[in-house]
C-alpha cells in the first residue's frame, strides 16, 4: 500500500472541474491507498488573507470535501496548523534549498511579477513547505497539477539532498500519482481552457440553482452550424463536453443529432445543460448544508485528523533531528 499525500487550498470553492476531474479520483484513491489531505491555511498566508475569514474559508472547504466523499473513515483529513511537525520540518528543510534555485521557480517569478508589493520570504519558500508536506509523511506519491511539477521535481531535489548530505536512505523521492485515462478535464462555459476560480468561468457546487441557470445561459457559442455535420467551435465543444458529464447519454445524443441536422436550438441545449447540472449537484449541496450545520462532526474529523496525522509527523521529525545531530541534553 502506498502513502499518498494531497494539499487541499483553504480558500475558494470547489467547482465541477475540481469535483469530476481529480477529486472523484481521490475518492476512488482512499479504497487502496493510505492517504492524507490536508487543508492549506499555512500556504494562503503569503497572500495575507483577513484573519477574521481566514477559519471560516478552512471551514467552508472541508466541509465541501467531506459533501464530496472525501472520507475520514478511510483517509486521514486533517487542517496543516493543527500539525506544528509541518512549521518545524519546514524549517530544517530550509537548510536544503537554496536562494537561486528558489529564485528561478516559475510561481515565484509569476507571482512576483503580479504583486511586486508583496514579494514575501513564504512566497519565497513556498516549494520547502510543499517539501515539507510530502516529506513528513514520506510520501510515495502525489497528485499534482501542471502547474505544481515543478515545485514536486524540487521536493524530490531536497529528499535526494538531504539524504546525500547525511549519509542515509530516508526520504522517499515522490513521485506524480497518475490517474491515467480517469482523469476527466472539464471546460470552462468561455470557451476556452479548463474550469478554475482564477478563469471565472466555473460553475460552482454551492452555486444556487439561479445561479447556474444564468451561468450556463452565458456559455459561449456561435451562430449555429450552417450545413450538416459542420465541425463545432471551441464554446460548443465544451457544452458537449458538460453534456456528456452530467447528462444521460440518450439526451447527449438527441442535441448531437440536432446540431448534426442543423435544427439545433443553443437556448434548448444550455436549458437542458443547466438541469443536468443542478440535479448532479443537488445531492452533494444537501450534503454540504448537513455537515456545515453539524459543529461536532467537524471539530471531530479534524481532531482525528490531527492526531492520526502526527503520528507520522511526529516520527518524522524526530528522526530528522537525530539524523541532523540535533539532540536533547
Amino acid at each position: 500500500m502506498e502513502t499518498v499525500v494531497s494539499g487541499i487550498r483553504s480558500t475558494g470553492n470547489l467547482h465541477l472541474g475540481n469535483y469530476f476531474g481529480a477529486l472523484r479520483n481521490f475518492i476512488k484513491m482512499q479504497q487502496n491507498n493510505r492517504c492524507f489531505f490536508f487543508i492549506a491555511d499555512y500556504h494562503s498566508l503569503t497572500t495575507h488573507p483577513d484573519p477574521s475569514v481566514l477559519h471560516d474559508n478552512v471551514r467552508s472547504i472541508l466541509t465541501q470535501y467531506l459533501a464530496a466523499g472525501l472520507d475520514p473513515e478511510q483517509s486521514t483529513i486533517y487542517v496543516q496548523s493543527d500539525v506544528p511537525e509541518v512549521a518545524e520540518l519546514y524549517l530544517l528543510l530550509n537548510m536544503q534549498a537554496y536562494i537561486g534555485e528558489l529564485g528561478k521557480t516559475a510561481s515565484f517569478k509569476d507571482k512576483a511579477r503580479k504583486n511586486p508589493d508583496n514579494v514575501n520570504a513564504g512566497l519565497l519558500t513556498y516549494p520547502v513547505l510543499m517539501a515539507a508536506d510530502i516529506l513528513l509523511h514520506k510520501a510515495d506519491k502525489v497528485p499534482v497539477g501542471k502547474d505544481q511539477e515543478q515545485h514536486l521535481e524540487m521536493t524530490r531535489l531536497y529528499a535526494r539532498r538531504f539524504n546525500n548530505r547525511y549519509g542515509i536512505e530516508f526520504f522517499p523521492e515522490s513521485q506524480p500519482y497518475n490517474f491515467g485515462s480517469e482523469l476527466i478535464k472539464v471546460p470552462g462555459l468561455d470557451g476556452s481552457g479548463k474550469m478554475g476560480k482564477s478563469e471565472g468561468n466555473g460553475i460552482y457546487l454551492t452555486d444556487e440553482d439561479s445561479v447556474i441557470r444564468k451561468k450556463v445561459m452565458k456559455a459561449v457559442t456561435d451562430s449555429g452550424p450552417t450545413e450538416p455535420n459542420s465541425p463545432m467551435c471551441d464554446g460548443v465543444k465544451n457544452i458537449f463536453t458538460l453534456m456528456d458529464i452530467v447528462s444521460q447519454p440518450d439526451t447527449v445524443q438527441y442535441f448531437k443529432d440536432k446540431y448534426n441536422d442543423c435544427s439545433i436550438r443553443y437556448g434548448d441545449l444550455k436549458k437542458q445543460l443547466a438541469e443536468d447540472i443542478i440535479s448532479a449537484v443537488a445531492p452533494i449541496r444537501q450534503r454540504i448544508a448537513e455537515i456545515s450545520g453539524d459543529e461536532h462532526y467537524l471539530q471531530l474529523v479534524t481532531r482525528r485528523g490531527a492526531e492520526q496525522a502526527r503520528e507520522s509527523a511526529v516520527k518524522t521529525v524526530a528522526e530528522v533531528r537525530q539524523i541532523m545531530g540535533i539532540k536533547s541534553f
